[in-house]
């Protein structure tokens, strides 16, 4: 017996040799290693210093006025600054309102728009929101946003954008270092660039968040959507590898964003996701995006009857989270169920902005689509229109639709309210919580959420009196006072003066 436990004790022997031996052979692998990485480490802290040192005496350089003294300069992160949707509207209305109460700083404007010239981008803006700015502003032109686009990441897509951003930030501060960096259109990615290389004082309007627990949802879920393809929804595997992605990336989402000194968000939709992603509750506050109420109220209230029958409209760019093909499809089962009736004839016009050659695939879907069902000749298409023709469609229009699933806010349902429209949005995300909802307990237009529920809440507004009808248009005209340019300025400057003194 004590042979046996002789050899066992010697065998365990060994084996503790053996694995001390090992353990030191990894030791002598590692400890270099984690030598190397740490002096590695230690240099780029160095060489990012240095720069930003370099940076910081190039901005120096280059902001001193004509009476020798520092001005503050004022960037805002917008590379599709030239579109014509509502985060370009709050684009100009931010630097209009800035440049009202900081006359003295010098503002620029980070754009992809090349293919235009900065006096063309202004008149743009005049042209479609009917704002113009009081002083001259700068414009960086970035050849590099093509890193941006969703096309360029087929797989990833969240994850590429955001490094794509990165790039497109270096350009913009690789040509002009600010003092202020506003991210105005959703690159959070660009925050910690600027503020730690750039040594800027940083804030952020949050339109929509990159990712939010809502798609986080429908992935778990296995529910099929425009950023949950079907073959992935079908699958268990492949669900829960993108859910790790996304949750992954949610992570470092929030760790980015919570670099922002000062964060806007447009929506109580938005600022939920927000405060649970970023966690930045104490420098966080909503501001409604502005919207052009007083010029939408000064149309009359009267029973828009100028046509024999009706005209529907919708306004939004054409960007795939829209969902213009749901409305093309309720408005075909409407006139399906009408057609053995005996009813005024009905319109719709689907007016928005186009981006790029994406957008304008998309119309070109979505007009095959009409033909598809048959209601071509009663679906118009107004792409890029100007204010003064988008006035005239919602002076005429008895119903305007929205059908974006989750819409962080929806200017357009606004202003579709404002020049007495009766809206019918989605029941979801800002028109839920903050625009269609009871004024002085009365009601101020319709939610649905599938094709069936659009199209029998369109045949319900159209059989409305029409002193019912106009009474929904006078109690949403009260209700939207909250969304103008004035209140938005007020709240502004309000958020972003921590940044500015």
């Amino acid at each position: 017996m004590r042979g046996w436990g002789g050899g066992g004790k010697m065998a365990a022997d060994t084996g503790s040799c053996r694995l001390y031996a090992l353990l030191r052979f990894f030791y002598s692998l590692l400890f270099p290693g984690l030598i190397l990485c740490g002096v590695l480490c230690v240099y780029l802290v160095i060489v990012l210093w240095l720069f930003r040192r370099h940076l910081q005496r190039k901005k120096k350089s280059v902001s001193t006025s004509r009476n020798g003294k520092d001005q503050m300069v004022v960037a805002f992160f917008h590379p599709y600054c030239n579109a014509g949707g509502g985060g370009e509207r709050v684009l100009w209305c931010a630097l209009k309102a800035l440049q009202k109460k900081y006359p003295e700083a010098v503002y620029v404007v980070y754009t992809g728009d090349i293919n235009v010239s900065g006096q063309q981008i202004l008149e743009g803006a005049f042209r479609r929101f009917n704002i113009k700015l009081v002083h001259p502003v700068e414009f960086v032109f970035l050849r590099k946003r093509y890193l941006v686009e969703d096309s360029q990441y087929p797989h990833f897509t969240l994850l590429g954008q955001s490094l794509g951003s990165i790039l497109l930030g270096w350009e913009a501060l690789m040509q002009r270092v600010p003092d202020v960096y506003i991210d105005s259109m959703g690159y959070a990615f660009t925050l910690p660039l600027f503020k730690y290389i750039g040594g800027c004082r940083v804030g952020s309007y949050v339109h929509y968040p990159t990712i939010s627990t809502d798609m986080l949802s429908v992935v778990k879920n296995q529910n099929t959507g425009f950023n949950n393809a079907a073959f992935i929804s079908r699958n268990a595997f492949l669900s829960k590898a993108k859910l790790l992605y996304y949750c992954l990336f949610a992570f470092i989402y929030g760790l980015v964003g919570s670099c922002s000194d000062v964060v806007m968000v447009n929506s109580s939709w938005t600022l939920n996701h927000i405060l649970s992603l970023w966690k930045v509750g104490h420098c966080t506050n909503i501001v409604y995006p502005p919207c052009d109420v007083q010029t939408f109220l000064d149309i009359p209230l009267h029973e828009k009857r100028v046509t024999p029958g009706h005209l529907l409209v919708s306004i939004g760019q054409f960007r795939p989270e829209k969902n213009h093909a749901l409305q093309i499809k309720a408005f075909a089962k409407l006139l399906s169920e009408k057609a053995a009736e005996s009813r005024p004839s009905l319109k719709l016009a689907l007016i928005g902005g186009c981006r790029n050659k994406e957008d304008e695939l998309r119309v070109n879907q979505l007009k095959k689509l009409s033909e598809n069902l048959g209601v071509q000749e009663n679906v118009e298409f107004k792409i890029n229109i100007s204010f003064d023709e988008l006035k005239n469609y919602l002076s005429e229009a008895t119903i305007g639709l929205h059908t974006m699933w989750n819409e962080h806010f929806g200017i357009g349902v606004v202003e579709c309210m404002a020049a007495g429209t009766i809206i019918l949005a989605h029941n979801s995300g800002g028109p839920k919580l903050d625009i269609v909802i009871p004024h002085d307990g009365q009601i101020t237009g319709f939610l649905a959420e599938s094709e069936e529920g659009y199209a029998e809440t369109m045949a319900h507004i159209l059989s409305l009196s029409s002193e019912k009808r106009l009474q929904i248009r006078k109690t949403a005209r009260a209700s939207v006072s909250r969304f103008s340019d004035q209140e938005f300025e007020v709240s502004f400057l309000s958020s972003v003066e921590k940044l500015l003194t």
